[in-house]
């Protein structure tokens, strides 16, 4: 065997030995049905679950069109009322009357509008730190709140038929209070008005009269508000243990039943 045979037989023998492995990859493709394609590194790894979520997306969308509720508006009356001394110095006169709107984003989710006006009095009828020599008797105090809300819709589709048809959600709400403190047995003592911005959170339901159109709605909150008079003087005791009050700070409840209409 000359020079250049010797060398041309290991070049052989390695191309055949690398192409051994490629033949018996090409045959185990062919049989188990698995393609060039299948390893192509060119395509969405994504594709097929942004097609299977718009799809549900869809489905949803077109279910709640069908199903769902749009808009609901509401007449409502209820119970206001106070803790703190607020409470303490507050006598409540119900009812509390609500009125407002709804907007549904799906069937979870709506947005809110709307108004609530209650009325309360107390009487002063004693010397204070601002009216040591001619108390001030009967205020009649009216409460006008305006409010922008959210609410989300629980899921029920795993509990019980009564819990379904309660429709029972979570609420939040950001509130604008605007009270007027009129001074009935002094009429030359000047309105005492002012507002403060607060915030409610609660929770309420909606059971049906008939579905998708009217349902009667109870819903209950708890606020928070920053009264213009919250830490108010003015009716302070003259002395250690005389009647009066260092200030009216507290919170406020409320409690209304709702007669709503939907479309």
């Amino acid at each position: 065997m000359n020079f250049r045979n010797q060398h041309y037989f290991p070049r052989l023998t390695l191309w055949l030995f690398l192409l051994l492995p490629l033949q018996s990859y090409a045959q185990f493709g062919a049989e188990d049905g698995v393609s060039d394609d299948d390893f192509s590194m060119g395509g969405d790894i994504f594709s097929d679950f942004n097609e299977e979520l718009i799809d549900n997306q869809m489905a949803e969308d077109e279910r709640f069109y069908r199903n769902g509720r749009f808009f609901s508006f509401s007449l409502g009356v209820g119970l206001t009322s106070f803790d703190g001394n607020r409470g303490a110095a507050y006598n409540n006169e119900p009812p509390t009357y609500a009125l407002g709107m709804n907007y549904f984003v799906d069937f979870s989710t709506s947005f809110g509008l709307g108004f609530e006006f209650s009325k309360h009095n107390f009487i002063i009828d004693q010397p204070t730190k601002s009216f040591a020599a001619n108390p001030p008797g009967l205020i009649e105090v009216s409460a006008l709140r305006f409010y922008f809300g959210y609410r989300y819709y629980i899921d029920t589709a795993d509990l019980g038929t009564a819990i379904t048809y309660a429709h029972p959600y979570f609420t939040a709400r950001m509130e604008y209070w605007y009270l007027t403190n009129k001074f009935i047995d002094q009429t030359n003592l000047a309105n005492d008005t002012g507002g403060g911005f607060g915030f409610g959170v609660g929770f309420g339901g909606e059971f049906p009269i008939k579905i998708r159109e009217t349902y009667i709605n109870v819903e209950f909150l708890y606020h928070s508000v920053n009264f213009h008079d919250k830490f108010t003087q003015k009716y302070k005791p003259l002395q250690e243990g005389g009647f009066g009050f260092d200030d009216l700070s507290g919170n406020v409840f409320s409690s209304i039943m709702n007669y709503v209409m939907s479309w």
